[in-house]
């Protein structure tokens, strides 16, 4: 699926560029507007970065975890540290790996959190953030040749920004 989003100032222009569209025969169903009186960014499927940063820190934690306990324990046992005589060697092999499951679960929320926030939205985010200014977009999804005929109507409505989209195809 094709995509192709323009971002007007106002609801007036995305108005007048919905109806230029429908005018030049593309389909109603394929037109969407966004913004303040229409569909919000979570109706219309913008994925929220958010929802991604949180997605990508426990994918790290499913690994990083048990990793860190593994690594606290094994640098416990060859460093043979007695930081807490009263546990024992057991107790302080089973502390260490303790604090390095801690360590591997700090590492997947600013790590794994961090990178899902930036990577995780791509272009939604932009998106997000103009429509919180009271911008409104104009999306259509179609084929090609449906979005290089869009193309050519709503660049005469001079949009703010006019970007199309090629939906990636799971192999």
């Amino acid at each position: 699926m094709n995509y192709l989003v323009a971002v007007f100032p106002d609801r007036i222009q995305a108005e007048s560029a919905y109806l230029g569209l429908e005018k030049d025969g593309i389909p109603v169903k394929q037109i969407s507007i966004l913004g303040r009186g229409y569909k919000s960014a979570d109706e219309f499927g913008l994925i929220d970065p958010k929802e991604q940063a949180v997605k990508q820190s426990r994918l790290m934690a499913f690994w990083l975890v048990p990793f860190g306990f593994v690594a606290g324990l094994t640098f416990n046992l060859i460093t043979g540290l007695n930081t807490f005589p009263w546990a024992g060697g057991v107790g302080n092999a089973v502390i260490g790996g303790l604090l390095g499951a801690g360590a591997g679960a700090m590492g997947s929320v600013f790590s794994g959190g961090t990178v899902g926030l930036v990577l995780g939205g791509g272009d939604a985010l932009p998106y997000r953030n103009r429509l919180s200014a009271g911008k409104y977009l104009v999306v259509v999804q179609g084929s090609e040749a449906v979005n290089r005929q869009a193309t050519k109507v709503l660049r005469s409505f001079y949009p703010e920004n006019l970007q199309g989209y090629v939906e990636p195809t799971d192999v």
